[in-house]
């Protein structure tokens, strides 16, 4: 890049800088971010097929997870990765959409395209996918129908959905009941739900049937000392955010010891100070210990012989768990401990799961915190059940706040399409071309159902859209059943999202094409290549880009 001044160009950007503007850039990242959109386009929908992805070291991730899949792949364009955020939002708001959000994006760039080919302003477009964008964010609040936190049924037609198509679908009604009385365990009154208080542990072997819900803390430990007992009824349980261990000077100290004896009575009173801080904990009337820090191999064996049931570093959303659970106070100084702060639970013991010793905590008077175990058999089997109950949590959690949910299956697109048709029509000037571009956009969500179902496209979003326009009482609610191949109502088929998972899918996915759109210059900082000396050094300078190139004007 230069200026010219009398004859002479000076020099703006280094030299290797790369600048790429107006149609070019532009076309650049669409390209990119309808790049990403398509990788993800396949897994959309109950008939999606799945990714395998191999990192760097080899391991292997087998997912449908949109999400997962573009946080896994190794993106380098700058467009490409304003792609991944919007399907990272999507995750951290609903957790559930992440491939309809990204494909939605995709596609409302891909209608851009042509109408920038058309001479179009970007600012225009830009300007009528925000005016259609709010728009079909008052369309969905309009079909948006009322659920209660009591209504199991509804809950989990909703978790169902969200895990149709993820490799769930061999025990999804047991799944399903885990998933609903999970969320409605740890409901607030007030109707906030925190999913952080269902913890999910994942353990290999055994199959999909054998997960099972805990009513209570499943912590992955196990006891710290064989004399310990495996079983505590009517626990009181501890919970010790301090180590049991002898405390060192927090100056540097030296202690001279210049005989046996005085070396003895040293260890003797570090053993003392050992055994008061146990005489504490057991006076407290605790018969459980859960530490977050060390225990001392000497506090160990005081503890076995209380008979108190003790497990070391467990981490502190664990305790924070238990402590919702059993209604106990983290206490962070020995000194400091009170019976009232200790916690309740029926039952502690430990069991083994999958080979592995486990800690239970059940029993609870009124857990707020629950376990999931997922079981499964083989560790991708697991880890993408895991993926799918996580979905399914969180989209349960969204609909117990909101109390709305919409009918799924494309239903809501076709509907969105519709109207905001008609909308184009009462607006004025070019901006209307983009609100109808925003239309045929949303389109893509059913096409690709039937596209993955191996069905034909334009024949299925046809009578889709017959089916809506006839204003029968229930038109609202047809989506394509990718089964049958035909549409069906899917509020009475059960296959039903919170509303948040599409205002908010909509919202990001405008939001992202509008800023990739709105880019006409890209300016790339020169590279330093591997054979490149320092800047104002020999050879440098030209970073990578071969010499010889002439600069950018």
């Amino acid at each position: 890049m230069a200026a010219n001044l009398g004859g002479q160009p000076i020099f703006i950007l280094k030299e290797g800088s790369q600048r790429t503007r107006g149609r070019d850039a532009q076309s650049g990242n669409i390209a990119a971010a309808k790049a990403v959109a398509g990788a993800v386009r396949t897994t959309l929908g109950p008939k999606g097929m799945d990714k395998m992805l191999v990192d760097t070291i080899g391991d292997v991730v087998i997912t449908n997870d949109g999400v997962t899949i573009l946080k896994e792949m190794d993106i380098e364009h700058p467009a490409a990765k304003m792609m991944v955020e919007v399907a990272k939002t999507q995750d951290d708001e609903v957790g559930d959409g992440t491939t309809s959000a990204v494909v939605i994006a995709g596609e409302l760039l891909k209608q851009a395209e042509t109408l920038l080919e058309q001479d179009v302003h970007p600012t225009v477009i830009a300007h009528g996918y925000r005016l259609a964008a709010d728009k079909a964010q008052e369309i969905i609040k309009s079909i948006a129908i009322d659920v209660k936190p009591t209504d199991i049924a509804m809950l989990k037609a909703i978790s169902g959905t969200a895990m149709t198509g993820k490799g769930a679908e061999a025990a999804k009604e047991k799944l399903n009941e885990l998933v609903v009385k999970a969320i409605t365990m740890i409901a607030d009154p007030d109707g906030t739900v925190d999913t952080d208080f269902v913890k999910v542990e994942k353990k290999v072997g055994g199959t999909i049937d054998a997960s099972e819900l805990i009513e209570g803390v499943v912590i992955d430990k196990e006891r710290v000392h064989p004399g310990m007992p495996k079983q505590v009824k009517n626990a009181k349980i501890l919970l010790l955010n301090a180590p049991v261990e002898f405390k060192k000077t927090e100056v540097d100290a030296e202690i001279s010891i210049t005989s046996p004896d005085q070396l003895q009575m040293f260890l003797d009173e570090e053993e003392n100070m050992i055994k008061s801080m146990v005489d504490k904990i057991v006076k407290s009337g605790a018969n459980v210990l859960v530490c977050q820090k060390g225990i001392d191999d000497i506090a160990q064996h005081y503890l076995a012989k209380a008979k108190v049931l003790g497990i070391r570093r467990v981490k502190k959303s664990d305790l924070e768990k238990l402590s919702r659970a059993t209604g106990a106070t983290i206490i962070s100084s020995i000194d400091a401990i009170e019976a009232a702060e200790l916690g309740k639970a029926g039952l502690v013991e430990e069991k083994k799961v999958g080979g592995e010793e486990m800690i239970f905590v059940t029993g609870c008077k009124n857990p707020k915190a629950c376990t999931l175990i997922v079981r499964g058999g083989t560790e991708h089997v697991v880890d993408e059940l895991d993926r799918a109950l996580e979905d399914a949590l969180r989209v349960v959690s969204v609909a117990v706040e909101d109390k709305k949910f919409v009918a799924a299956g494309g239903a809501p697109e076709i509907e969105l399409s519709l109207r905001l048709r008609e909308y184009a029509a009462t607006q004025e000037g070019r901006a209307q071309l983009a609100i109808e571009a925003f239309a045929a956009a949303v389109e893509i969500i059913p096409r690709t159902l039937a596209e993955n179902a191996g069905l034909d496209p334009i024949d299925m979003v046809g009578k889709l859209r017959a089916e809506h326009e006839s204003k029968k009482k229930d038109s609202k609610t047809f989506g394509l059943n990718v089964y049958e191949g035909k549409p069906v109502n899917m509020l009475k088929a059960g296959v039903v999202e919170p509303m948040r998972v599409k205002t908010q899918a909509i919202a990001s996915a405008a939001e992202a094409a509008i800023m990739i759109l709105r880019i006409d210059d890209v300016i790339a900082a020169s590279k330093m290549g591997a054979g490149d000396a320092p800047e104002g050094m020999p050879g440098g300078g030209m970073g990578g880009m071969g010499g010889g190139m002439p600069p950018m004007m």
